[in-house]
């Protein structure tokens, strides 16, 4: 995927009239931030399999994201996983599988590249499906491989997580008080990407 790509973000708001969040659905409120547990990439292991497992070739590629999957930096206790499908649009070919296996529907966004979050209860987990074409799983693989080898730019975003959850509500907030300070980290990152 080409440099102005992954920097062209596309923030846009939901279409009028429509909601991300799917009946019975909403932002989660638990904000608690706690120091890295190891324990993290055995549930990802744990979670990558079950996914494998539904969706067999389905699943292009599944990748452990966000703060669970960068060693060293505290996080919400919620394991991210990005799956990559061939079209997200087409929830037919992985929602019910992904269901059978303990997955819950939570949010609808084909207007931002074609996301779906389905969350997991037991690890907790948020999956994020995206197509192939998607611009922002390769900005979560860059930013993670990012704050793996910068341990400044790690701590820096650590101090803006905890000031973001510190100030209360819910994720959707927590995620813009600190988007400011993340996306400097990233295109910091794309950028020395070439």
């Amino acid at each position: 995927m080409d440099r102005d790509r992954l920097l062209e973000f596309d923030d846009d708001a939901p279409p009028p009239g429509e909601s991300p969040w799917v009946a019975g659905a909403g932002p989660g409120r638990d904000l608690t931030i706690v120091e890295h547990d190891p324990r993290w990439a055995e549930q990802y292991a744990d979670l990558a399999g079950r996914i494998r497992r539904a969706l067999c070739a389905v699943a292009l590629r599944i990748e452990h994201v966000g703060s669970t999957s960068v060693s060293g930096l505290p996080a919400k206790p919620i394991v991210d996983v990005d799956v990559t499908v061939p079209d997200p649009d087409d929830e037919a070919a992985y929602v019910p599988a992904l269901e059978a296996a303990g997955f819950v529907l939570a949010v609808r966004e084909p207007w931002w590249q074609g996301h779906r979050l389905l969350r997991h209860a037991d690890p907790r987990a948020n999956v994020h499906v995206f197509g192939p074409e998607a611009a922002e799983p390769q900005r979560h693989l860059i930013f993670r491989e990012w704050l793996r080898t910068h341990p400044q730019d790690r701590e820096r975003y650590a101090a803006a997580k905890r000031a973001a959850a510190a100030a209360g509500g819910h994720v959707m907030e927590y995620n813009a008080r600190k988007q400011e300070v993340l996306r400097e980290i990233l295109v910091r990152a794309i950028n020395r990407a070439g």
